[in-house]
């Protein structure tokens, strides 16, 4: 096994986001929540993607997308994320729950759908709780 996962990482690279190495998706997406890691969600997002931050709901193109998460938590530090609900049907799968904040604790969700051969986020929610 470790012969394995050494031959794997050694032709993905050690950053490689791989299904057969490391967490997966969804695993990504609550730990980049719970870091405030708005690159590492970036990098998730479908080419255009619905956000809504505290009310304010639109789709974005991935760069926009990302450029108003980056202001999001630059101004909310992050310092938790716990999951309150989860599930996956359909080719998705999606979970909401707290994330606490240096301004606060919202209510959060997002939404992975299965497109190609990967999971993209399509939606992301960030409401004031």
């Amino acid at each position: 096994m470790v012969l394995m996962i050494t031959f794997l990482t050694s032709i993905t690279g050690p950053n490689s986001k791989a299904a057969i190495v490391g967490p997966g998706p969804f695993d990504d997406v609550v730990a980049a929540l719970k870091s405030g890691n708005a690159k590492e969600l970036a990098g998730y997002f479908d080419a255009t993607v619905e956000l809504n931050i505290a009310g304010k709901s639109d789709s974005y193109n991935k760069s926009k997308a990302e450029g108003i998460l980056l202001e999001f938590f630059a101004k909310n530090k992050a310092k938790s994320f716990d999951i309150i609900h989860q599930g996956e049907g359909g080719g998705s799968r999606f979970a909401a729950g707290n994330l606490v904040t240096s301004g606060g604790t919202f209510r959060t969700s997002f939404f992975l759908q299965k497109k190609g051969g990967s999971f993209v986020i399509s939606e992301l929610r960030f409401e004031n709780k």
